[in-house]
């Protein structure tokens, strides 16, 4: 038997019940899927199954747009029209949500309410792989997509959720070395871009190593964002000067998740080898004029 589509009122109520769910998880506030599923199918006529695929589907519009998404219903990408468009309603009647979802009203907490700076940095074993999650996604819903301010210009431009990840890594780094019984490397980790300025190509001077052999500089240069490990992100061309003139040295550290439990993972010299460099920006120049 062909299964019915869903009406515009049944994915209004789903979308409306996620993103309910979504805003206890990033509170770090308890809440009951089964609970919800339950309450849903009292208005919407459908198997548990379903609903759950449904929720997955809405996780991957979430991905897509490089926002969190519920951390137990995992992206299923199967992208359709009308559940963009419900997404992108639900996020334009309400600002204060979707500022909430990039980090625009970002206050560093992590779920037990201690500051992010207390937290230790837990890295991912590996970078995310070259995936472009939309990459199947229609012509109706790229347009769609275009409606919304692309992730890695959102986060480029929130400088409070740049200087937020800047400052937890700042802390880490210096707490890393004091329990290593590096105090005095501890001191010396500097805040580069804060105290010196923006043209070094790294955020933080920091040093590599345990005990006596933590000695040799580590540059990093930190890249922030409340969405998944998959959103993209810039990287300026100083950067990727710096990166290419010092390996040894330059590190890419790339926070996701900020909002709840922050993740991390870290890209090594040559970054053409971890990411896919795309030219975003043209320099104009008159004809006729050097």
């Amino acid at each position: 038997m062909a299964q019915r589509n869903w009406s515009d009122g049944e994915i209004h109520a789903i979308v409306d019940d996620y993103f309910d769910m979504l805003r206890h998880e990033l509170a770090g506030q308890p809440y009951n899927k089964s609970e919800h599923r339950q309450t849903l199918k009292k208005t919407i006529d459908r198997s548990d199954g379903s609903i759950e695929r449904k929720h997955m589907n809405i996780s991957a519009v979430m991905a897509i747009l490089g926002l969190p998404y519920i951390k137990g219903y995992q992206p299923y990408k199967h992208y359709q029209r009308a559940l963009f468009e419900a997404v992108e309603t639900r996020l334009i009647r309400n600002r204060e949500l979707y500022s909430s979802l990039t980090g625009e009203d970002i206050v560093p907490q992590s779920p037990s309410g201690e500051p992010l700076s207390e937290s230790s940095l837990e890295f991912d074993e590996a970078p995310p792989s070259r995936e472009i999650p939309e990459q199947n996604v229609s012509g109706e819903i790229r347009r769609i997509i275009r409606r919304f301010e692309p992730p890695a210009e959102r986060d480029a431009r929130n400088r409070k959720l740049g200087k937020a990840g800047e400052e937890f890594v700042f802390e880490t780094e210096k707490r890393r070395l004091y329990d290593i019984g590096r105090k005095d490397l501890s001191a010396r980790v500097c805040w580069v871009s804060r105290d010196k300025g923006d043209g070094y190509g790294y955020d933080i001077l920091s040093f590599t190593g345990v005990g006596n052999q933590a000695e040799r500089e580590r540059w990093l240069e930190i890249k922030t964002t409340t969405g998944p490990k998959t959103t993209p992100f810039f990287i300026t061309r100083n950067e990727l000067s710096v990166s290419g003139e010092h390996p040894d040295y330059f590190r890419l550290i790339r926070l996701y998740d900020f909002r709840r439990q922050t993740r991390a993972y870290c890209l090594k010299p040559p970054l053409k080898n971890h990411v896919q460099l795309s030219p975003t920006i043209y320099r104009a120049t008159p004809k006729g004029v050097c």
